[in-house]
């Protein structure tokens, strides 16, 4: 299957929600596309915006930040400075030209293993819209 049809996606997960939502979802047997490759971090308030922007340039089409509900988190405030990084990012993505639909951040709590199928095949249907990333072709 090509990558025109099959979009790249970097999905970094909350280690105590997101990525065990993911997990759900493997075990349960629900359907969603494999195209998405997960990096376990141990709290969404961990994911730099570097880290975002580098999969972009990498050639990703796509990235997916997942966290636990607001008021849930493990490690109390994570998710909040998460979501206030991933709102500065979305401006920093309309000033250096890439769309920011190709950034995505959700909250999934552990066991919502069906939302995270959704997700992912929801963000995999856009992706597929939208096309390649135009920055696939320039990356190494």
């Amino acid at each position: 299957m090509s990558t025109e049809s099959r979009p790249l996606i970097i999905g970094f997960l909350c280690n105590w929600c997101s990525y065990a939502a993911a997990d759900l979802a493997g075990t349960s047997r629900y359907d969603y596309p494999p195209n998405v490759l997960i990096i376990r971090v141990p709290c969404s308030g961990r994911v730099d915006p570097v880290f975002v922007l580098k999969a972009l340039l990498s050639g990703a089409d796509g990235v997916l930040i997942g966290a636990c509900h607001p008021g849930d988190c493990h490690y109390s405030t994570g998710n909040l400075y998460a979501r206030r990084r991933y709102n500065a990012l979305q401006k920093l993505l309309d000033t250096v030209g890439i769309d920011r639909e190709r950034v995505r951040m959700e909250f999934v709590s552990a066991s919502e293993g069906k939302k995270f199928a959704r997700v992912v095949t929801d963000f995999t249907n856009q992706l597929k819209e939208m096309g390649p990333s135009p920055l696939r072709t320039q990356a190494v």
